[in-house]
């Protein structure tokens, strides 16, 4: 057995959140997840959680998890996929769940992910083609292909976010998550928006408020890496600039 020590919260009927535990038959090979779904369908019908794919595909199940005492503000935990996480990696015998930070808590683990999406949307996160659309298909070589791996692989699942200290205290920052999707379209051959993209990003709410503390690349379930990716945007939209105020 291992114990599970959950978040706890409803806004429409608490005042403050707690933690609920909870006893879970743990067996080799299961997940965080499987966890959750063992407490809601035998010891608790009332607990809420996001979740899908159960693959680490669809992102929907992004928490803080941790052995233990860990919290969101520090100990041994950080936010990962309950679904690519294994049970037997906690020690302590005692698993402790939260949910993103950052954003309103909807019902225990449930965020709302409003303001997450709408930061994302600001960006144009669609292709945006320089000349005009062929009847086929863009050709897209494999080294202009590989230029955009890494962005394409995000599946904004929010980690990044919930881990982000800049999130914390700017509810108006775009976030890492935006940030490296711009970079997607930025680095694509057949994309033709840089300039506009540029002008959504490159201000003291966007880029230039990131603070390159690299969380977002510690909690990753992608192994991506949005503090590098925002670093370069920023060498590039300061290089922009300065070829606009030169004389030639």
């Amino acid at each position: 057995m291992i114990e599970f020590k959950v978040f706890r919260f409803d806004p429409e009927k608490d005042r403050n959140h707690r933690f609920d535990r909870y006893q879970v038959p743990a067996e080799k090979g299961m997940t965080v997840l499987e966890g959750l779904w063992y407490i809601l369908d035998n010891l608790d019908g009332s607990l809420s959680f996001r979740s899908s794919c159960r693959a680490a595909v669809c992102g929907s199940c992004a928490m803080h998890i941790s052995a233990g005492g860990g919290s969101v503000l520090g100990g041994n935990g950080k936010y990962r996929l309950a679904c690519n996480t294994q049970i037997e990696t906690f020690k302590s015998g005692t698993v402790v769940v939260q949910p993103l930070a950052h954003l309103p808590v909807l019902k225990d683990l449930v965020v709302d992910l409003t303001n997450f999406f709408k930061h994302y949307e600001e960006i144009k996160p669609y292709l945006i083609p320089s000349t005009a659309i062929p009847e086929k298909e863009f050709i897209q070589l494999p080294t202009e292909r590989k230029k955009i791996d890494g962005a394409i692989d995000c599946i904004l699942c929010g980690a990044c976010y919930g881990s982000c200290p800049i999130a914390a205290g700017s509810q108006g920052y775009l976030g890492p998550h935006a940030l490296l999707k711009a970079a997607r379209f930025v680095y694509d051959s057949r994309d033709g928006a840089s300039a506009e993209r540029f002008a959504l990003i490159g201000h003291s709410t966007g880029l230039f408020r990131c603070h390159t503390v690299f969380n977002c690349q510690m909690v990753c379930p992608k192994n991506l890496d949005p503090s590098g990716t925002i670093a370069k945007l920023k060498m590039k939209a300061i290089w922009r600039k300065i070829r606009q105020l030169l004389p030639f």
